[in-house]
């Protein structure tokens, strides 16, 4: 299988070029760069249409040249120009014909630099892909030639959660990446006492109590990844706790190599990637490229 990078035909970035080169060499797969142009319209007069579509396909031909010349050759790839009704649509229209292992797309090119910023194209991705969706930080930089050397695994302690965790472990091991489980929170609100995700800190019982049955929850996904032959190397599980979720995912500290990995919400009767409203927010605070797995592909 390979992996399917969407470009965008109105900006040549380089970070989401970078993910892909990187996942491709950690997982020993090649790429698949596509640009999406818009669809053939009804006919207008004196040739419009035409001019308007020969403009698009010499966009999407300069940004794809940009693409290859960013990954050097360092990294097989494939490039294509699609049409279709819209950037969505020609994306998932590739995901069901290509049948990648992940959709690598770009953070909006106007968001905080180093963290995740989710545009309307990837916000829409992320309620339909059926493929994981890996969404690079603004600005993401490494080298084309590094590797993923750690997988960081959301967990809320939920059955879905477990499944995701054995499910990054194979990934990981792939990878030749250590495995970190993690969990995170945010402080009660000082009035309500209501608490936000998961996670602990000493000073506080309820976040204490939550951190403890986490951890104990934990046990038996560790004890079976253990087993995994191969398998990675475990990291402690590492519990974020902050007075925002960018200062809860900040906590547990993130280094170059580092991947994030999230679950979609179940409530998605389709089974696609559709994420609630704390993965959204995991989302949006990560530093590092973030995977959100559909449930469809967490449970098979």
């Amino acid at each position: 299988m390979s992996l399917l990078v969407g470009v965008d035909t109105g900006r040549r970035s380089s970070s989401v070029l970078t993910l892909a080169a990187q996942l491709a060499h950690s997982l020993e797969t090649d790429l698949v760069v596509a640009a999406v142009v818009g669809s053939a319209w009804a006919p207008l007069r004196g040739g419009v249409d035409h001019e308007w579509r020969a403009h698009d396909r010499a966009a999407a031909e300069q940004v794809l040249d940009h693409a290859a010349s960013v990954l050097g050759g360092q990294v097989k790839a494939r490039y294509l120009v699609h049409e279709a009704a819209s950037s969505r649509r020609g994306l998932l229209e590739l995901a069901d014909a290509e049948k990648p292992e992940l959709l690598v797309v770009g953070s909006a090119g106007r968001g905080e630099h180093g963290r995740i910023t989710l545009g309307s194209v990837t916000e829409a991705l992320l309620h339909a892909s059926p493929a994981p969706v890996a969404i690079a930080p603004v600005g993401y930089r490494v080298q084309l030639d590094a590797r993923i050397t750690r997988v960081t695994a959301a967990y809320g302690g939920s059955e879905a959660a477990q499944d995701l965790v054995r499910g990054a472990a194979p990934v990981a091991a792939r990878a030749g990446a250590a495995l970190r489980i993690a969990s995170f929170a945010v402080r009660p609100d000082a009035e309500t006492g209501i608490l936000s995700g998961a996670g602990g800190r000493a000073e506080d019982p309820v976040l204490t109590e939550w951190a403890d049955r986490i951890r104990h929850h934990s046990l038996s996904i560790i004890d079976e990844i253990e087993e995994l032959t191969p398998g990675p190397t475990l990291e402690e599980v590492a519990i974020g706790v902050g007075e925002s979720w960018a200062a809860a995912v900040d906590d547990i500290g993130w280094g170059e190599g580092d991947l994030l990995v999230v679950g979609s919400s179940s409530m998605n009767p389709f089974a696609r990637v559709f994420l609630g409203s704390h993965g959204t927010k995991i989302v949006r605070s990560a530093t590092v490229p973030v995977i959100v797995v559909p449930q469809a592909v967490i449970r098979s």
